[in-house]
Order: structure tokens, then sequence, then C-alpha cells
């Protein structure tokens, strides 16, 4: 069995279901009915219980106190109304707990960076120097601190306003996420991207987690042979799998056709 090491923020996810049928008479604001409360851990550690669903031994290095992410949504429609964030700063990984890692244990690495505090871009680059196979996704502007990285997974926003240092960066894999149109896999050279569009259409639910599905799904389907192209048509299957159900939800293989 593959082994897998993820590493950044996590948070819990608290989802508060209820009803609005009426607006308050004190503001032009719903009123809002709470039915039901679910909760799970989100980020780095929806990463984490994802591998470990796609049949992967996963060790996770995260912050013990954990932001609070509460989203308040209509059960009805399942139009979020409002999110709420507390301890939004997560403080920096103890760095002797960092380099006491025995990276030589794992198969890959995957970094999962809010940008919430817990690696700071030195440590990223620590993590790079320290295994061939490093899998980042990341909220930070990037730079050579991430020029060891094997792979770096952004959505197309994020790509276009890091094209300056993607002009500069080649040999790795750019994996870019493109919500309902799927995926593009570049080899660091920016006019030469391979598309992987959504092979089938699905009624999307709750876009909350999916980018962590997706990187899950793509690491563990990499390690089965090192196709990356594979990775990334069975993380397209995974994370549109996902967007269809409510909440953050860990992916299930019972559900989804296996690409092989």
């Amino acid at each position: 069995m593959k082994k897998v090491l993820v590493i950044g923020d996590g948070c819990s996810d608290i989802f508060r279901y209820g009803k609005c049928d009426r607006l308050s008479p004190e503001a032009p604001v719903p009123i809002f009915l709470p039915s039901r409360t679910t909760g799970n851990g989100g980020m780095a550690i929806n990463v984490f219980e994802n591998l470990k669903a796609l049949g992967i031994e996963c060790d996770i290095i995260t912050n013990d106190i954990r932001p609070i992410k509460t989203r308040y949504v209509d059960e009805i429609s399942n139009q979020m109304l409002l999110r709420v964030d507390e301890k939004d700063t997560i403080k920096r990984i103890n760095i002797e707990e960092l380099e006491s890692i025995d990276f030589t244990k794992y198969d890959a690495v995957v970094i999962s960076d809010y940008n919430k505090g817990f690696l700071n871009e030195k440590d990223i680059e620590y993590i790079g120097g320290k295994h061939l196979q490093v899998f980042i996704d990341t909220k930070k502007n990037l730079n050579t601190w991430c020029d060891n990285i094997l792979c770096i997974k952004i959505n197309e926003k994020e790509y276009l306003n890091n094209l300056e240092y993607f002009n500069k960066r080649k040999n790795c894999y750019v994996i870019v996420t493109k919500g309902k149109n799927g995926a593009m896999l570049s080899n660091g050279t920016n006019d030469n991207f391979e598309e992987f569009p959504i092979v089938e259409e699905h009624d999307v639910r709750d876009l909350s987690g999916a980018g962590d599905t997706f990187l899950a799904a793509l690491v563990a389907k990499f390690l089965e042979n090192l196709d990356i192209r594979a990775g990334i048509s069975f993380a397209n299957k995974c994370s549109s799998w996902v967007v269809t159900q409510k909440g953050v939800v860990v992916v299930d293989l019972n559900k989804i056709e296996i690409i092989k």
C-alpha cells in the first residue's frame, strides 16, 4: 500500500441547515430557522480523509487549534446565506517537528496550504527539498521557494495571477482546475496545455471541499503508475461527484465508476 504525508492548514467545517420563509421586520434580511447541524474536518484534513477513502495509508501534520467555518444553508434550495469564520489565523508549525519528519517513509508528500499561517515559504521550500514527489495546492503567490515541487495544482484565477512565475518555471506538472470545465495540464510551457474536460455533467449542490477532493484523487491515482494524465481524469471524476452532495463530503468509491 502506498503511503502519503499530508501537511498544511486544517479547519473545522460546520454546516447549519434550516429554512427561510420570511424576512425580518427589523431589516431586509431573511429569518433563519435552524433544523440540523453537521461538521467535519476541512482543508488539509479533508485532503487526508479523502486519501484514506481512496485506499491510501496516510499521515497528517496540521494545527491543533483549528479555525471554524460555519455556513448557514437553506435546506430546500441549498443556498448558502452566510459564512462565519472564527479563529482564522493559525500558529506556524513547530520547526523541530518539521525537521524531525522522516520523509523517506512516504511515496508522496501533499502540501495543502490555505495560507492561514501553518506553513511559510521557507517551510515549503524545505519540504520541496526533502522529497522528489511533492504535490502542492497553495493560496500563496508563487516564487522560487516552490522550485523543487513536482506538481502544482492551482485554479484558473490563481494561475493567471502567477503567470510571471510560470513563465520562468519549467519541468514540473502544472494542473489548472477550471470548475465545470474540468482541468488542464502544462509541462511548464504556457502555450502547451492539454485539456481534460468533465466527461459527465452533474447538478452542482455544494462546491465546498471540491478542490481538496481533486488533489487527493490526483495523488492517489498518480501513485498507481506515475501517470499524471490518469490522475487528472480520475480527480475530475471524483470532484465532479462530491459537488453533487451537500456540505463537505469524502469521496465514495462505491458511487464512482473507477477510471482504469
